[in-house]
């Protein structure tokens, strides 16, 4: 997890920012997007509003979307408050003063310096968390420095670097090696080629280390990380600094241009996003940015390819369950797999038994008719005059005015005497699939009884045995 990018840089709120709670601090997306809120050093602030016994007060404000500690970002402005010349201009100078002591490109250049050091000069001094050159040595010759800097280490950064522990403003927490292998194993037997990182450094350097080693992978990674010190090791195209609670770039459009080309890259085909957003973060700024994000992508796709297949090639994958259950709840977009298809799919997408697959093409959930024999989207009907399921408006063989079920013109599809019938037949047909449907369910359920008390009383001898040894034991 990168830096923890909580919210209130003046209130502290009892419940997480964005949700239904009774009191509270909620974040408020403006109903004019065209006017930009105000900067602090971490890019665009947020609009709260306090929410106190479900009731919002009439007055909101900006804070930091980054922090919610004062003493990290004291941001605050009233939604309503003028202010003059002089306090604009000093707000700039404090959000200049607060960026990184180096530019990116200054970054790069030192970079490229120190790689061509002897092992005996590469230094990096601990309490700056800085990759020294020998200019800098006289400057840091009072602070705890480590010597012999490795390629190696220079390529796991987040072994070299500490973590930041502040719970208010970071709490950084890194995947073990273990868990990234298995990610890295995982993206590359599902045909990913390419990883957007938000906020997961120890994956993306794992898997820029695989790519590199004996063995090579063929993914590509591009880390999105609000921790600017990662500059110091990567090149442009492999970092950027970026807040994933407002989607700010720091180093303005030329990293925007980088992870727009790492996204549509190869016609947006085969690009994952692993992201592990910090416990208690803002959950709706966060589905803001992943949807610009994939907005981004879908720049690269064709008219034809995003409107029937709206995600078709972007992934994502949540490693926090607090997002995991926000975003199913309210995303139609995020996917799951289906055991029966081998397949990932969407949500509503739900596996047909009749059709024996997951048939919906465009993410929502399709209906089967027994008349057709096949899945259709939700809002079609079956036209007994084209013998199909079509749009209930739509134009076919039949007459345009009159019954749509069965083409006459003196009556109206409501009134149809044959509408009884052809309900009739589409009632028996799914009455007799429902109840083979049961008859199965019943089945299964009957082995699985038998079964199952078989295992249960197993597990009751375990643990009486278990209980029985444990007893002995503190007796002797």
């Amino acid at each position: 997890m990168a830096a923890s990018r909580d919210w209130l840089g003046t209130v502290e709120a009892e419940g997480s920012a964005g949700r239904q709670a009774s009191s509270g601090v909620e974040v408020v997306f403006p109903s004019d997007p065209a006017t930009p809120a105000p900067l602090c050093p971490h890019g665009p602030t947020l609009l709260f509003v306090k929410v106190n016994q479900g009731k919002e007060e009439t007055r909101r404000f900006y804070a930091c979307s980054a922090c919610r500690d004062r003493k990290d970002c004291n941001f605050f402005q009233w939604e309503d408050e003028k202010l003059s010349g002089a306090r604009l201009a000093a707000r700039e100078a404090h959000n200049r003063k607060c960026q990184p002591p180096l530019s990116r490109t200054q970054c790069v250049e030192r970079y490229l310096k120190f790689i061509e050091l002897s092992l005996s000069q590469r230094k990096f001094c601990q309490r700056c968390q800085q990759l020294l050159l020998p200019d800098d040595w006289e400057k840091h010759q009072e602070h705890r420095v480590v010597g012999d800097i490795s390629i190696t280490q220079l390529k796991r950064p987040s072994q070299l670097l500490y973590p930041l522990e502040n719970k208010k403003t970071n709490a950084q927490y890194l995947f073990a090696d273990r868990s990234c292998q298995f990610l890295i194993d995982l993206l590359s037997t599902l045909g990913f080629t390419r990883a957007l990182c938000v906020g997961t450094p120890r994956l993306h350097e794992l898997i820029r280390l695989k790519a590199s080693g004996e063995k090579k992978s063929n993914i590509k990674s591009l880390l999105l990380d609000i921790d600017f010190r990662y500059s110091q090791f990567y090149m442009e195209d492999s970092f950027c600094h970026y807040n994933m609670f407002n989607h700010h770039f720091f180093d303005g459009k030329a990293a925007l241009e980088v992870c727009r080309t790492f996204l549509q890259e190869d016609k947006g085909e085969g690009v994952i996003m692993v992201t592990d957003p910090p416990f208690g973060g803002l959950v709706e700024p966060l589905a803001v940015t992943f949807k610009k994000l994939i907005g981004m992508w879908k720049e690269g796709q064709s008219q034809a390819v995003t409107k029937n297949y709206p995600y078709s090639g972007f992934s994502l994958i949540f490693l926090n369950p607090e997002f995991v259950s926000f975003f199913q709840a309210s995303a139609c977009w995020i996917t799951r797999f289906c055991p029966l298809c081998q397949r990932y799919v969407s949500l509503e997408n739900q596996h047909c038994e009749h059709c024996n697959s997951c048939t919906s093409k465009d993410g929502r959930k399709w209906n089967h008719c027994f008349l057709c024999k096949k899945c259709v989207k939700p809002s079609w009907i079956h036209c007994s005059v084209c013998s199909h399921c079509a749009l209930p408006d739509h134009s076919c063989g039949g007459p345009k005015d009159g019954c749509f079920i069965c083409g006459e013109l003196d009556h109206k599809r409501s009134t149809c005497p044959k509408i009884a019938t052809s309900k009739k037949v589409n009632n028996t047909l799914f009455f007799r699939a429902v109840r083979k449907q049961k008859q199965r369910k019943s089945s299964k359920m009957k082995m699985g009884t038998t079964k199952g008390q078989s295992m249960n009383h197993t597990s009751v001898t375990r643990k009486k045995n278990r209980r029985e040894r444990a007893h002995q034991y503190l007796c002797s």
